[in-house]
């Protein structure tokens, strides 16, 4: 089986190579939505430079989950790594065209970068809404 340019894009991800990976067209369109803001970046490198800072170090999908579409595919993961020593996560879904077996368009949208800290208070919220829904269900 050939590996496609999302396959080399996913492994980019993990390996936090995507921002050199030999993926994108060479006008190539980022689309993205992150917590607060919207922007877009147009072009190989301009788009390799913000991945490289999204992705600047290893790590490993906790879920991976890939839906084929007519011109490419959907991508939606939940990716953990370590920065600076802490243990960080964050959720993102990009819609991937291809054009001649490169990606033309990445239209993402991700849920912010979460440290530690903060993933230990959603875990908390989490637990408190379940106890929650189990006393309204009892």
């Amino acid at each position: 089986m050939t590996e496609t340019a999302i396959d080399r894009f996913c492994a980019g991800i993990t390996a936090a190579t995507v921002g050199h990976a030999d993926v994108f067209c060479p006008d190539v369109v980022l689309d993205a939505t992150v917590p607060n803001w919207h922007f877009v970046r147009r072009g190989r490198q301009a788009v390799q430079a913000e991945l490289s800072g999204w992705f600047g170090d290893p790590g490993r999908f906790d879920t991976l989950r890939r839906t084929p579409l007519p011109d490419g595919e959907l991508v939606q993961f939940d990716l953990a790594w370590e920065e600076g020593g802490v243990p960080h996560a964050c959720r993102q879904v990009h819609v991937l065209a291809l054009r001649d077996g490169l990606i033309a368009r990445d239209t993402v949208w991700c849920g912010g970068r979460w440290p530690a800290a903060l993933l230990a208070d959603m875990e908390d919220a989490q637990r408190a809404a379940d106890r929650a829904s189990d006393v309204v269900d009892a």
